[in-house]
């Protein structure tokens, strides 16, 4: 064991998780088996390195140590079944036991595209394929993923427990899809990091306003997709979305905990340095790569943080990015944010007649922000009654606390 090897980190054990797990899975064809092998490995480490030290290699470490939990596990299942065996027939238990077959390759970065890809699988609902992902890809441990998302650990453990059932009872093996089949399958995957850095944008519910350590997860995968497949505009465009969006966390909240919307904030605390590297990914995605729906997220992203105030925001630039964006991605969410443009553009009746045409749509029926919008435009309008009548109705909608207290409190000032 060496001492002037990496250093013991979070980041170290974040990195190596879904190469070691990928490696083992290619190796051994069980994906619950290695990923169960993979944990046992990283608590061994957790229990030598810092005595011992980190070894240069600590990948191969982890896959060596992953490995012999893993035969010892087949040896140990192989020898219980033909005790039985032997017990039923009663002839001698004098078998020996190989290891399963290798396969050809060592294992490296790619493991981590593939363990993504598998864990994305179409045979899981999205929910399932978040928690694979940030249990087998993450390295989030069940409790953390648990707490992140507000259920019991049992609950997520049962969740992830099926999703590991379901694509082995699915048959899938671990290797790169067909070339015809990569972009839809790359799609699932990116839809499963827009999920994971949402939520952690914007919980869903709970006393937090943001869970930092998604929005950092979603982010750093994003970063290694990025980085496997640097021609795809889909990928750069979503992670210039995430930079640009999670550069204004900052000054998303006030000092006593409170949400301050985009037009209020102080947006001398942006992060200039996440904002420029998105300006410049989703610049040159758009300038070299097939347009797509994230592109354009990043493209309307970026004019809000390239402007120096919010009354220099260019909203028929925006309106436009979104005229694009419904003919690319067409859907509810997509036509309220349209609304808002429209309404800075045209006024709040433009925006407030687009509103009423998803009144009807039952998917945003019932959803706060709908409300929340038609709210903030009727009061654009000075129809100050009905505007805080629909504050309060969205307060009511929304399980987040913080959004709860916003909203009652724009109210309020009605």
């Amino acid at each position: 064991m060496e001492t002037t090897g990496p250093a013991f980190t979070d980041e170290l054990w974040r990195s190596v998780t879904p190469q070691v797990i990928g490696a083992l899975v290619r190796r051994y064809r069980d994906f619950e088996r290695a990923e169960e092998a993979a944990q046992e490995a990283l608590l061994a480490a957790a229990a030598q390195w810092p005595e011992e030290g980190v070894p240069d290699d600590p990948r191969a470490w982890l896959i060596r140590v992953g490995s012999r939990r893993l035969i010892d596990g087949l040896r140990s299942d192989e020898a219980r079944v033909r005790r039985e065996v032997a017990d039923a027939s009663r002839t001698p238990d004098d078998e020996k036991v190989s290891p399963p077959p290798d396969a050809d390759g060592a294992p490296g970065v790619d493991d981590t595209l593939t363990l993504l890809l598998l864990c994305c699988h179409q045979v899981l609902t999205p929910p399932a394929r978040i928690a694979l992902t940030l249990r087998a890809v993450g390295g989030l441990t069940t409790a953390q993923i648990a707490h992140a998302f507000l259920v019991p650990e049992a609950t997520m453990a049962q969740r992830i427990s099926r999703a590991k059932a379901s694509i082995r009872e699915a048959g899938s093996q671990f290797r790169m899809p067909p070339a015809a089949e990569l972009p839809a399958r790359l799609s699932e995957v990116l839809h499963v990091l827009y999920l994971v850095f949402t939520e952690g944008h914007t919980a869903s519910s709970g006393d937090a306003l943001a869970r930092v350590d998604l929005t950092a997860e979603a982010i750093r995968l994003t970063r290694q997709v990025h980085a496997l497949l640097p021609d795809e505009g889909e990928v750069t465009g979503l992670l210039a979305l995430m930079l640009l969006t999670e550069a204004r966390r900052p000054a998303r909240t006030s000092p006593t905990r409170e949400l301050v919307p985009l037009a209020e904030q102080d947006r001398s605390l942006w992060l200039a340095a996440q904002v420029r590297e998105g300006v410049e990914l989703v610049t040159d995605a758009l300038t070299r790569t097939r347009l797509g729906p994230y592109q354009v997220q990043a493209a309307i992203a970026a004019v809000h943080d390239e402007a120096t105030t919010a009354a220099d925001t260019d909203w028929a630039q925006v309106l436009a990015l979104y005229d694009v964006l419904e003919r690319l991605a067409p859907g509810p969410v997509v036509t309220l944010n349209r609304a808002v443009a429209l309404a800075m553009v045209e006024g709040p009746d433009a925006g407030l007649a687009l509103l009423a045409d998803l009144d009807g749509d039952k998917r945003l029926a019932r959803h706060h922000r709908l409300h929340a919008v038609r709210a903030h435009l009727l009061e654009l309008r000075d129809d100050t009654d009905a505007a805080r009548e629909s504050y309060l109705l969205a307060a009511r909608l929304t399980t987040s606390v913080p959004e709860q207290h916003h909203l009652r409190r724009k109210a309020d000032s009605l």
